[in-house]
């Protein structure tokens, strides 16, 4: 019998290579699945971030490696983040910028790559979790080796990296905004990152608050859940924050007395200047009286602890507060702070700012209607139809009711300072077709101004809650370039207190029309607050204006043919602190009086201004809205010359009307 021929066994060659391939990707899979139920690891966050973490140029003023000792009061709110610690809710109500939102992303490193498993990051919006996402979370994967090699490129095929969506062993990072309920409800996690949580709105999508629909994501996981709050405070009364604070713990963060070695926490009231002079600033210890210089902070940071100084209403929640006279050295001194003070003096409006981004306190919002007595008392005299030399454009807020529409026209100036031009009652229903005539001859007419030009409606703001479809076919046939459909909604939002345009379906001569109408959300009780606000202001004497003085910016000037029924309008609210079905404060505007258009149409205008960009404009624009309007009436240049950004006006041989579209 002949031996057998020699042939290639069927493990060998290419069949062998294409097993052991298939068993490494067995082993990486095995590999990954052993990572994910790993025990959560003694390292706590700052270790790790002490350890692992690089800071990109892209995202810090100090690049390179992460020293937890940089803000050393950062320390123990990390750590309570760690698995290993029992709290489950850290909250942290704080000044601005002193390091909170790196911690954050530290906690979002140390699950990537210690502790893995599903995380939910919430911004304010989805647009700001996206800048978010590219200018924090990817220099942190980025420049730390370790998260490299857990989170593969975005380009990548099947890389799980998305702009809101980060896949990594054992778990994912969703990234969403507090305004979107599908971003809230999207995944179980066990880790939730919530950032600027005063800055949510009221509700996600109408389906409730943001918070309580992020945290119900993590009720799953019981007691092996964490959950990190933060925030800048803002209003007292509805601060979701300083309400979570006030249920927790309140630790503050004690130092010691260069001096006499006493430990206390920072107060701004120990914080003292020659008058005039906030470079002589210094802290005074509560105990000894010394004066402390700058210096010596970085040693006191080092050298001080968090001391609970309430009991909190829950166990598994512990809080923290922090003012900016703890910024580590180099960042926000104490000197700036007293400055910061010193410019604020004299303004509402700066010493609200002041109070939140400086000192992490709330700020009071009064909400008092003024005396409409007073303000009659105060009126001034102009003719009617007219506009004062100070208003340099036009927005008209309209109030839709069953047998009329009610238009209110203001003139604005520098600093939003404001006069009532006109009141229009447009007799008619809007279910009537011919009603709507009315307001179109309004945006097609013009007012003169003190300087013998005239002007047109820049932009009209109409509310949307009573015939809303009618309201939307008209203003389609006018345009929306001037016409902006509005709706209010409840809250406080200085920020962002009018969004939009949405686009949203609309009802056209019995027709349905996909996305048929642009629609602007108005905070209404933003511009009620600022309203009464500015109609509180003290303002200069006939004697003090004679010699130079102005009025304090934001000043409504109210004409003496503006009624008492109009003042008593105008008035007609008032903002109260009242309970919930849960016993949370919250603040909330209640009529005085039934009757309330006159503050309505106030509102609708000033988002009116909003929305043409007011608030935004630079000194160039406002100083060529003068020169438009500085020509002597009448004058007609041979070849006028356009101003940026703006239509050249309309002359005609009795009148000049100036247009701007700074407005469109």
């Amino acid at each position: 019998m002949s031996a057998p021929s020699s042939t290639a066994s069927p493990r060998s060659g290419s069949g062998l290579d294409e097993d052991v391939a298939r068993f490494d990707g067995a082993g990486d899979l095995l590999r990954a699945w052993s990572r994910g139920i790993r025990p959560d690891p003694d390292l706590t966050v700052s270790e790790w971030a002490d350890r692992h973490r690089w800071l990109s140029s892209r995202a810090s003023a100090e690049p390179g490696r992460y020293r937890t000792a940089r803000t050393p009061y950062m320390r123990e709110i990390m750590d309570r983040l760690s698995p290993g610690d029992p709290v489950q809710r850290v909250v942290f109500m704080k000044a601005a910028q002193l390091g909170a939102t790196e911690g954050g992303n530290c906690f979002i490193g140390f699950v990537m790559h210690h502790a893995p498993g599903p995380m939910l990051a919430v911004q304010p919006t989805v647009e700001l979790a996206k800048r978010n996402s590219r200018q924090r979370i990817d220099p942190l994967i980025e420049e730390s080796p370790e998260l490299r090699e857990r989170v593969k490129p975005a380009r990548s095929r099947d890389a799980g990296n998305t702009m809101l969506s980060k896949e990594f062993a054992g778990g994912i990072l969703i990234m969403t905004g507090a305004n979107s309920a599908v971003g809230l409800r999207s995944t179980p996690a066990r880790y939730i990152f919530l950032d600027e949580v005063d800055a949510y709105p009221a509700s996600a999508d109408e389906e409730g608050d943001p918070v309580t629909l992020a945290e119900a994501r993590s009720l799953t996981f019981a007691h092996r859940r964490k959950v990190f709050l933060v925030s800048t405070p803002t209003i007292r009364g509805l601060s979701r924050i300083e309400r979570e604070f006030e249920a927790s713990d309140q630790q503050r963060f004690f130092v010691p007395c260069p001096h006499c070695g006493e430990m206390q926490w920072l107060q701004f009231e120990r914080l003292r200047w020659e008058k005039g002079r906030p470079e002589t600033a210094a802290y005074h210890c509560e105990s000894c009286e010394a004066p402390i210089a700058e210096h010596h902070k970085t040693a006191m940071l080092a050298a001080g602890e968090w001391r609970a100084t309430a009991t909190s209403a829950d166990p598994l929640t512990v809080g923290y507060h922090l003012s900016a006279l703890y910024s580590p050295v180099g960042w926000l001194s104490w000197v700036r702070i007293a400055r910061a003070h010193e410019a604020a003096r004299g303004s509402d409006e700066a010493m609200r700012a002041f109070r939140n981004t400086i000192l992490g306190e709330t700020r009071m919002e009064t909400g008092e209607a003024p005396d409409w007595q007073r303000l009659a008392d105060r009126r001034e005299a102009w003719a009617p139809s007219t506009v004062p030399a100070g208003g340099l454009f036009l927005t008209a807020g309209a109030d839709v009711q069953k047998d009329r529409i009610e238009v209110d026209v203001w003139a604005w100036g520098r600093g939003l300072e404001s006069w009532l031009v006109d009141h229009l009652v447009l007799e008619g229903g809007p279910g009537d077709p011919a009603c709507w005539q009315q307001p179109t001859n309004t945006l097609g007419r013009t007012w003169e101004h003190a300087s013998g030009q005239h002007l047109t409606i820049a932009r009209l703001a109409i509310d949307t809650g009573f015939e809303t479809s009618a309201v939307y076919g008209w203003a389609r046939a006018v345009g929306f370039a001037q016409v902006a459909p509005v709706k209010g909604v409840e809250g406080f939002n200085r920020a962002s207190p009018v969004t939009g345009p949405t686009y949203v379906d609309a009802t056209v001569a019995g027709r349905r029309l996909r996305r048929g109408a642009r629609l602007w959300t108005v905070a209404t009780s933003t511009f009620k607050a600022e309203t009464y606000r500015f109609l509180r202001q003290e303002r200069p004497t006939a004697e003090e204006i004679a010699a130079g003085a102005s009025f304090p910016t934001g000043t409504v000037h109210l004409p003496n043919w503006a009624d008492g029924e109009w003042l008593k309008q105008l008035t007609a609210e008032q903002l109260v602190t009242v309970k919930t079905r849960r016993g949370f404060s919250k603040l909330e505007w209640q009529k005085l009086r039934e009757r309330n258009e006159a503050l309505d149409t106030r509102v609708y205008a000033r988002a009116a201004a909003w929305i043409a960009g007011a608030d935004r404009w630079p000194e160039a624009r406002w100083a060529d809205l003068e020169t438009q309007l500085g020509a002597k009436a009448g004058a007609v240049p041979d070849a006028p010359t356009p101003v940026a950004g703006a239509v050249t006006p309309r002359v005609s041989a009795r009148r000049r009307t100036v247009r701007s579209s700074y407005m469109g």
